[in-house]
């Protein structure tokens, strides 16, 4: 009688905490499906900007202009003297799969084995990082999330395109498998020993055949993944599974573009040969000798996603100002350039730990030929381009997925304030961890 009274006792308590949560539920209002921004100055992107009203229903701009009827009961936001911009896109991120570099277990950025074509970064995403509060404070919305390698490996992977809002996955997925992720065999004659903990050299003949023979080695893989497809698609009895040939001839077979990640000028040359000759549509990452070859890449109408602006030259003998110059070069010789937190360059943390600087990359490069107008593209619009994701995001038009920001001046100044992120038409919240422990130690 006793367990029965205690099972009894359990169960009304249970009752009655549910009863208590839906009556809570109920009573508390949800977030209003309409939000309208008004009186703000509009930096649409694909125009002039303009003093005008947004109106936001079901996550996407319903339509944009200086005068619009608004809703009853919408949620409004008075921008008034403020300023209001497409939210910016990291074009080559890791965030989410990087949380403290030195503790291995926070990190699943990169699998073992040189070809890993099935890998899709999305598995590996941990929504509730610390590092994208911090970034999406800085006005980062989305971001195209990137696998990447262990040692000498070469297919990373797929790449997607998220939303930097969300409690899992699949809510903050704007398109899963955007791009296939390879690193170009590149020749390397030093290597860093995390053994001995010193550099590693190798003759240049022995760097420059292993290269070459990775480089084949991976044409084969491209030839074998294309007779897979053939086989499966005729219906082969014969055929065994082999997920890693299966994923590579699906990301074949549907055109998808090719991110090539090289940075020396032979390198780069060697990537754009093998992406004509096995006709990749490929997308160039890194780069940081692209503006020696910036003509070949207008010609081929490759995208180039530059890495961290604010770094050392490559060479001993280069100008001190020779990574500052090169985006506002390879502009000028007609090339479309957008920005990444893990495309490489520079020292320090970097990768995800650096996303929520992009914005000042952007604007070192502004500082050294860049026009201040392409820098905003190369942050919002290109990369929309470049992933074939501009009938979604990149501006603000009607249509639009709502993704934006709100600013009190520039955001390419470090003296800016982001003061509303909107991401899928709802207002999200800038708080972080930066400014928290800031706060923190303020009112010491």
């Amino acid at each position: 009688m006793r367990c029965r009274s205690n099972r009894t006792l359990l169960t009304l308590l249970s009752l009655l905490t549910t009863a208590a949560l839906v009556a809570g539920t109920a009573s508390t209002p949800l977030q209003a499906a309409t939000l309208v921004i008004e009186d703000g100055t509009l930096h649409p992107i694909s125009g002039p900007a303009f003093i005008g009203t947004l109106l936001i229903e079901d996550g996407k701009i319903q339509a944009v202009g200086s005068e619009l009827p608004i809703p009853e009961g919408a949620t409004k936001i008075d921008a008034t003297g403020l300023h209001v911009y497409p939210g910016m896109f990291d074009a080559m991120s890791q965030l989410g799969l990087v949380e403290i570099g030195s503790v291995q277990a926070t990190n699943d950025s990169s699998e073992m084995g040189v070809y890993n074509p099935q890998l899709r970064s999305t598995t590996a995403v941990h929504p509730a990082t610390e590092l994208v509060p911090v970034t999406r404070a800085n006005g980062l919305t989305h971001a195209l999330i990137v696998p990447g390698i262990d040692n000498d490996g070469v297919i990373a992977g797929q790449a997607a395109v998220l939303d930097l809002d969300g409690w899992t996955v699949e809510e903050m997925t704007v398109r899963p498998d955007v791009a296939m992720v390879l690193y170009w065999p590149e020749i390397q004659t030093r290597s860093f020993d995390f053994a001995t903990f010193s550099v590693r050299e190798t003759p240049f003949n022995e760097a420059e055949e292993k290269a070459k023979e990775q480089q084949q080695e991976l044409r084969e893989w491209l030839r074998a993944a294309r007779h897979y497809g053939q086989a499966s698609a005729a219906g082969s009895q014969r055929l065994e599974r082999d997920l890693k040939l299966e994923a590579l001839a699906e990301a074949l077979s549907s055109g998808r573009p090719v991110i090539i990640v090289a940075d020396r000028k032979g390198d780069i040359e060697a990537a754009v040969e093998f992406a004509e000759q096995e006709e990749l549509t490929m997308i160039l990452a890194g780069g940081r000798e692209a503006w020696k070859v910036k003509e070949l890449l207008a010609e081929k109408e490759i995208p180039v996603i530059l890495g961290r602006v604010q770094s050392l030259p490559r060479n001993e003998d280069d100008s001190y100002a020779r990574p500052f110059r090169g985006a506002g070069e390879l502009v000028e010789a007609g090339v479309k350039i957008a920005f990444g937190s893990s495309a490489g360059g520079g020292f320090g943390p970097g990768g995800a730990h650096s996303a929520r600087t992009l914005p000042y990359e952007a604007a070192t490069a502004c500082a050294f030929g860049l026009s201040r107008e392409e820098a905003l593209k190369a942050l919002t619009l290109n990369p929309a381009q470049i992933f074939g994701l501009d009938d979604r995001l990149g501006t603000l038009e009607a249509g639009k997925i709502a993704n934006l920001m709100i600013t009190d001046g520039d955001p390419l100044e470090i003296q800016t304030h982001v003061l509303h992120v909107v991401i899928e038409g709802h207002e999200v919240s800038t708080d972080n961890r930066h400014r928290r422990l800031y706060e923190r130690y303020r009112g010491r």
